[in-house]
């Protein structure tokens, strides 16, 4: 969790998988104050980043997007992502959490995606224009990564990855949330 962070971006993955799944959804964060997202939504944190060991319980780690990410370094969280990688932890990452990773060069060597290229390449650590997609959303090397306009597709390759519901209904949902129940 970050300041200002995009509540909705994460919302549908979150509440899923919290509501509808064995899984339950926690808050991390460089510190113990509560972080306010860019909705006003007020939330508490569960665990501080600098004292987390317990990464055999740990299934994916999500990061909304907001408005913090690029204003800040969090050297704390790129750290902690790095490891993560390195355990082999999924990672789902939307907005401006993939501008985040690519300026600590966490996206170097796997396929994905973000806002923009350009937005990229203007970042300092960033050397992996060669895997770069245009696309709404790219999942490689259990590395999700969404740009701010695939809330939907971002949530679905959450779902994917922790098997939250049937292939059958994880893809009805999907194409529910992304074309609408009535046609």
């Amino acid at each position: 969790m970050t300041e200002r962070w995009n509540d909705w971006e994460a919302s549908y993955a979150i509440a899923v998988a919290n509501s509808f799944s064995d899984y339950v959804v926690k808050t991390i964060a460089v510190d113990d104050v509560p972080k306010t997202s860019m909705g006003g939504i007020n939330a508490s944190i569960d665990y501080n980043i600098n004292d987390y060991q317990n990464f055999n319980n740990l299934a994916m780690v999500i990061l909304p997007g907001g408005l913090s990410w690029e204003e800040n370094d969090y050297r704390e969280i790129a750290e902690f992502i790095k490891k993560l990688m390195e355990l082999h932890i999924p990672i789902a990452a939307i907005c401006g959490s993939t501008t985040f990773l690519c300026k600590h060069g966490l996206l170097d060597n796997v396929k994905h995606t973000g806002d923009s290229l350009e937005l990229f390449q203007k970042q300092k650590g960033y050397r992996g224009e060669a895997f770069y997609i245009h696309a709404q959303v790219v999942v490689d090397n259990k590395v999700i990564t969404a740009n701010e306009t695939a809330a939907v597709e971002f949530a679905y390759e959450i779902f994917k990855i922790l098997e939250i519901d049937s292939d059958e209904e994880m893809a009805q949902w999907y194409d529910n949330f992304k074309n609408g129940a009535i046609r």
